[in-house]
């Protein structure tokens, strides 16, 4: 059988990532039906274990960020409120440059912990769509569709019968594709795959009453998606709306109650994550916050609550495999986090703090700047400050001695450092500072 091809993502970033993911997913598969356990419920399980684990050193860093975030937005929030009816430009440097060296103190980036979101971010995307399309990356999913999928292409109407089916409207564009109305064989079985994956059990039960002859072939293939879908007595094939409705239907309340399980167990489980998570924000960091600060805090604090209600909607609308990805993963993280806390709480922050001032000043002397020109700039008090803002009302000088005063002062500033560079602008701070004391 050839691999499937066309119904893997084609995005240019998700679509790579994805197919890297493929291969642990189908070695996972690979693994399972080997010992004779071929589920794709377990595998989805093992699988997401293993992601997050390799995904553990950046979740480290990120929760190491956030602890030394919340030691450090005191710091930050005086130095905003020490300058904050100063908009002049002279204060938003000293302002920027004080900003710098407290982060430069504690080790972090401002954009720290953004960085590691959007290196996570692709990464869950595709673990997504690895989950949703899985004959696309698991080859011994993908050879359950046949040899019916080859059959049911020979039957006439059957494209029009499958675009009849409630997850048709999502790959309609493949049906007007040039390669399928030219019968390219692989993007015509990749098409029927996309759209079988997805069916419900009432629709392959349909195939069956519309296409009597490929009774036995449906049968093959349901017989092995089935043994790969039964998870715990639940199709994860369907999702669990799908599920309460027929066991609605028959009158089986065991099944309504086992349909419900995977959106609560996902909405508690995701309520639980959000709780372990450390807390960057305290009642005094809002009390203290601006109103656009506060407003930001009050709306995530609304979606933390909001997060495990979503996750149960869309956990009851999905197909239950995607639910327990999201079970699974919620679970694996609050596990991490329980660890990482303990892993962080043991931490001697100060320690750590030292550690980060020594290699701020070592990176500071490899660039040629004095730690105390940086602490001259980033301690500009509001006097100084203040001393500029006279100054600036003294007759103006001429274009020509403006442009002269700047070529000097430009000189003199810059020795062995790059224009423009923090060098350059602590050696500007300390000739004012100079000038000012000898008067």
């Amino acid at each position: 059988m050839s691999y499937i091809l066309l119904t893997q993502d084609p995005g240019k970033i998700i679509g790579p990532i994805a197919k890297l993911l493929g291969y642990i997913m189908e070695g996972i598969f690979y693994v399972l039906d080997k010992v004779g356990i071929p589920n794709i419920g377990l595998a989805i399980i093992l699988f997401t274990i293993v992601i997050y684990l390799l995904l553990m050193p950046l979740t480290i860093k990120q929760q190491k960020f956030s602890k030394l975030s919340a030691k450090m937005n005191p710091e930050i929030q005086a130095i905003q409120n020490k300058y904050k009816n100063k908009k002049d430009n002279d204060s938003m440097m000293a302002m920027n440059m004080e900003t710098k060296a407290v982060y430069a103190k504690y080790g972090v980036s401002p954009s720290g912990s953004c960085i590691q979101l959007l290196i996570q971010m692709p990464i869950l995307f595709a673990l997504y769509r690895v989950i949703y399309n899985m004959p696309a990356y698991v080859g011994k999913i993908k050879e359950a569709f046949f040899p019916l999928v080859d059959k049911l292409i020979a039957q006439e109407g059957s494209a029009d019968f499958l675009q009849t089916f409630s997850n048709a409207s999502m790959y309609s564009k493949q049906f007007n594709n040039e390669n399928f109305i030219n019968g390219v064989t692989t993007y015509v079985q990749n098409t029927y795959i996309d759209i079988l994956n997805k069916a419900s059990s009432t629709e392959w039960i349909s195939i069956k009453e519309q296409f009597s002859a490929l009774s036995g072939d449906v049968d093959h293939t349901l017989g092995l998606l089935n043994q790969y879908n039964n998870f715990l007595g639940l199709n994860i094939a369907n999702s669990p709306s799908y599920t309460l409705s027929q066991a609605w239907k028959t009158g089986s309340y065991l099944m309504m109650v086992a349909a419900l399980i995977i959106p609560v167990l996902s909405a508690v489980t995701q309520w639980i994550n959000v709780k372990l998570m450390p807390q960057q924000t305290t009642q005094q960091d809002v009390k203290n916050a601006n109103d656009s600060q506060a407003a930001m805090m009050q709306s995530m604090k609304t979606m933390n609550m909001l997060m495990p209600i979503m996750s149960a909607v869309f956990c009851f609308t999905l197909p239950a495999g995607m639910g327990l990805y999201w079970v699974a993963g919620a679970v694996v993280r609050s596990v991490q986090q329980v660890l990482i806390n303990k892993h962080i709480d043991k931490m001697d922050l100060d320690e750590v703090i030292k550690k980060n001032e020594a290699k701020a000043k070592k990176k500071m002397d490899k660039a040629g700047v004095r730690a105390e020109q940086m602490s001259a700039y980033a301690n500009m008090n509001t006097k100084k400050v203040n001393s500029i803002s006279k100054n600036a009302s003294k007759p103006s000088m001429t274009r020509e001695e403006k442009e002269e005063a700047v070529r000097k002062s430009t000189e003199y500033y810059n020795q062995n450092a790059k224009p423009g560079s923090m060098m350059s602008k602590a050696n500007m701070v300390r000739q004012y500072n100079e000038k000012n004391n000898k008067k």
